[in-house]
């Protein structure tokens, strides 16, 4: 069914969750664990949508339980777009007979309810459980004021005014560190040698990889310091932690370069890098309540060299950089506040364009990178035309490519891929969320209609609306890869046609434990297995095409690491190379925790 001009897809589903058992999985948790990082300061874990079911009251505080399932074919609530049909009309019946109310782009059919607010959403509490922030079980809606907090007009970013033929930022007299080359402990990254302090090893049966190299956490405050980021290159990988960026060799674990310290807290990173390896972190100007997260540093990840530095300059009212977001598009780097954003060439710092209000009191409120720049705009706030637009911004010039509404009450949260576009909204008032894909132009070219209970492991944050920050989901130009919710053991991974938004097929994790997509290479479908309590997580394939989809093991992690493993609050993982990574996104503090930082595993 086509759309007709300027109209958004529709079609909403997910089910709001029962109120959670006492201790259950998600429940608060002491984060003070074994290799785990350390209480949530704005955490980055959160977990998608709920199956189909009528609403059973107000949304339960909590986060990562159980849901019931929801029973096909229940009458549906409006998704996120306007217009009671596509022209008009009566709705469409939905896949699995039952009439469907429109969606979020106001005409096609939807169905389900989502999980209050919506899977990772803005102040939805982390979802550790017994595991840690992968055990994807769904959020649980947030208090009012802070969802009242967050739809007064989004979250945006903006960098420094200044003269547009002059660049903004400017090269640091420091050429930066060339990195001692001296053999170092594994634990902390110190000294010049000496005995491991912690065989990771030992014990290590055969068939199973090994520990190539751990890194223990630095010291950090009592009350926790952020780890953002995890970059790997061909012979690097680098890590921010608190004030630090270090950098190892991915084979030995040796340092590839002395760290970087910075003044003050680092507080936002480019999740992306460039072709040419270089990354922008952002580091706080203060230590003071009132500090703000302005100060902007590139680095090269190959050398430690430092490049270009700059300062993010206040908006207007309301328009702060209290906190700020990062993102690459190309060459381009979008420094995001609370109401605008401003895009800099990220070799040089010179400042391409600003991103500001527009049209119908429309303020950019967050930004997705990768091969294309999204900006998604709260538009209308506190009237009766209160929207969200999602737009393609050209990344060099800021030109808008192409501009789709959401009908009033829908948001979008997600983009699980950015090339295919594949946008997540939800609606709150509905109780209801929505998986769509856009075309090159913006229009609709499917929903997913497969009523399931999907559970990708997503970043969150109070003050913005992390677009890119959900792992566990993957992506190709055809297929949506997505994890089901694992139900007392073993999860699925569905996959789902572009074209029509049906299902594909399916896999079972090959082990009581959930498995959660990473990427699609070479025809296969890379995941990754979660540690139990007597044997360690696994990296898999699973071929996309052709009649089977069994997964083969192409890393078993050692039982002997598997509580550090899992003991991680919040976590990054890459495989690359042949070689897992996984590091903590956040630091205890804790004096007597031995924390790790980083562990990189491989044959």
């Amino acid at each position: 069914m086509t759309q007709p001009p300027n109209q958004p897809p529709g079609g909403g589903f997910g089910a709001p969750q029962d109120q959670p058992p006492a201790g259950g999985f998600g429940a608060p948790r002491d984060p003070r664990q074994a290799g785990g990082s350390g209480a949530p300061h704005d955490p980055r874990q959160g977990t998608p949508p709920p199956p189909a079911q009528p609403p059973q009251g107000p949304p339960q505080p909590g986060y990562g339980y159980p849901q019931q399932p929801g029973p096909y074919g229940s009458p549906q609530q409006p998704g996120p777009y306007p217009t009671p049909g596509p022209y008009g009309g009566p709705q469409q019946p939905g896949p699995y007979g039952a009439p469907q109310q429109p969606g979020p782009y106001g005409g096609q059919p939807g169905y389900g309810y989502p999980q209050p607010p919506y899977p990772g959403a803005p102040g939805t509490p982390p979802g550790p459980g017994s595991r840690g922030p992968f055990r994807g079980k769904p959020a649980l809606a947030v208090g009012a004021a802070v969802v009242a907090l967050l739809l007064i007009g989004g979250a945006v970013y903006a960098v420094a005014d200044g003269d547009d033929d002059k660049p903004v930022a400017e090269r640091s007299d420091d050429p930066g560190p060339t990195g001692s080359g001296l053999p170092v402990n594994p634990g902390d990254g110190s000294g010049s040698g000496g005995a491991d302090p912690d065989d990771l090893n030992e014990g290590r049966k055969a068939g199973e990889a090994k520990v190539l190299w751990y890194k223990e956490a630095p010291d950090a405050p009592g009350s926790g310091a952020d780890a953002p980021g995890m970059w790997i290159t061909a012979r690097t990988a680098v890590k921010a932690a608190y004030k630090e960026l270090v950098a190892y060799n991915v084979g030995d674990g040796r340092p590839t370069w002395d760290p970087i310290a910075f003044p003050q807290d680092i507080c936002s990173v480019t999740p992306q890098k460039t072709a040419d390896d270089k990354i922008v972190v952002a580091y706080m100007n203060g230590s003071s309540d009132r500090a703000e997260c302005n100060q902007l540093q590139q680095v090269d990840l190959n050398t430690g060299e430092k490049g270009w530095s700059g300062e993010v300059a206040d908006g207007a009212l309301f328009d702060s950089t209290l906190s700020v977001e990062l993102t690459l598009a190309g060459d381009t780097l979008m420094v995001g506040r609370s109401q605008s954003g401003t895009a800099y060439d990220a070799a040089t710092g010179k400042k391409l364009f600003d991103k500001k209000k527009y049209g119908d009191a429309c303020y950019p409120a967050a930004f997705a990178g990768g091969s294309r720049l999204i900006s998604v705009a709260s538009c209308g706030a506190a009237t009766a035309n209160e929207h969200d637009e999602i737009q393609e911004l050209d990344p060099r010039t800021g030109e808008v490519k192409w501009t789709r509404a959401f009908t009033e009450g829908w948001r979008v949260m997600r983009t699980y891929s950015v090339d295919p576009l594949v946008v997540y909204s939800t609606n709150e008032d509905e109780d209801a969320w929505n998986i769509s894909t856009l075309d090159a132009k913006g229009g609709l070219r499917s929903q997913v209609q497969v009523d399931e209970s999907f559970a990708p492991a997503c970043g969150w944050s109070v003050l913005q609306r992390d677009l890119t920050g959900c792992q566990g989901v993957a992506a190709d130009p055809d297929t949506l890869y997505l994890p089901t919710e694992a139900t007392g053991g073993a999860n699925e991974i569905v996959a789902i046609g572009l074209a029509d938004g049906e299902e594909k097929w399916r896999v079972t994790s090959p082990a009581e434990e959930s498995m959660l997509p990473l990427r699609v290479e070479g025809g296969r479908l890379i995941a990754y297995v979660e540690p139990s309590y007597d044997a360690g997580g696994r990296i898999v394939s699973v071929p996309t095409t052709g009649a089977g989809h069994r997964p083969t093991t192409l890393l078993q992690n050692p039982a002997g690491t598997a509580e550090i493993e899992d003991g991680f609050f919040s976590r990054d993982i890459a495989w690359v190379d042949g070689r897992f990574y996984i590091s903590t996104t956040r630091l205890s503090g804790e004096d007597e925790a031995k924390e790790k930082l980083m562990l990189a595993y491989g044959k």
